[in-house]
């Protein structure tokens, strides 16, 4: 890894990266103070009514404690839509436009391997990933003790953040093969886009009815088991662990493939 460039890329992307944890942040903030018995009860009349569309959102589940009112109302689409809007720019950023304006050329004319940049490209997609896995952990166990002083259970999101940043490396991993794999840039950005917004979509309409429970079976995502995280079931770890595994597999056939990939630069 080029320490150098590895550096420079975490600086470029620490924009975007702040907002999008500033808009994670509000809406962390948002959910946790909306915790109180009695909204609930409101909420979930709202949610007997239109079932489907809570359920499409991954909103299903009546919350009893603070930590499933959480996991309710941030994990089934904030902190995964969000988080992946991040990737796609990254991806962009980190390869696509390299390739794409031919400043490729500039990095390649220095003294380190095509394995070299490419893994450092990938190291610096996911260290930001971890380190905001690590920011929105500190904001919700701050807001939560700040709001509600010893009513979260802090190992179970713990366990279900873990979970979710194996989610987010899948998802990464996913864009950054795309980008490396194809040589029209807007193919290199919205094959891997396009795959996570279909798996989401999939995701949304295997919950909302019964007709296409089937969906969960061909779908990635339904790996993350965020409640089952949570609660410390072995399946669920069993599933985040696969997304993991994945997640670098694709990230190390993304490496392989631009170390052989001819490049018009």
């Amino acid at each position: 890894m080029n320490r150098t460039l590895f550096a420079k890329e975490l600086r470029s992307n620490l924009f975007v990266f702040g907002i999008v944890y500033a808009v994670l942040v509000m809406y962390i903030a948002v959910v946790v103070s909306m915790f109180d018995p009695e909204l609930g009860k409101s909420l979930d009349m709202m949610m007997a009514s239109i079932p489907e569309l809570f359920a499409a959102f991954g909103m299903a589940t009546q919350a009893t404690t603070l930590t499933d009112f959480m996991l309710n109302y941030l994990y089934g689409f904030l902190l995964t839509m969000f988080p992946f809007v991040l990737i796609v720019i990254m991806a962009n950023k980190l390869m696509v436009r390299y390739l794409d304006r031919g400043t490729m050329s500039y990095l390649l004319a220095t003294p380190n391997s095509r394995t070299r940049i490419a893994t450092t490209l990938a190291g610096a997609m996911v260290a930001l990933l971890a380190l905001l896995a690590m920011l929105v952990t500190l904001a919700e166990v701050g807001c939560a003790e700040l709001m509600f002083p010893g009513d979260l259970d802090t190992q179970g999101l713990l366990r279900a953040n873990a979970g979710m940043l194996a989610l987010w490396v899948f998802l990464a991993g996913m864009c950054f093969l795309s980008a490396c794999l194809f040589a029209s840039a807007s193919a290199a950005l919205w094959v891997g886009g396009g795959a996570g917004i279909l798996f989401f979509l999939m995701q949304m309409l295997s919950q909302a009815g019964d007709k296409l429970e089937f969906l969960e079976n061909v779908n990635p995502l339904m790996l993350f088991d965020y409640y089952g995280l949570a609660a410390g079931e072995g399946e669920a770890a069993l599933g985040a662990a696969a997304l993991a595994v994945i997640g670098v597999a694709l990230f190390t056939v993304a490496v392989a493939v631009f170390n052989r990939r001819n490049l018009s630069i």
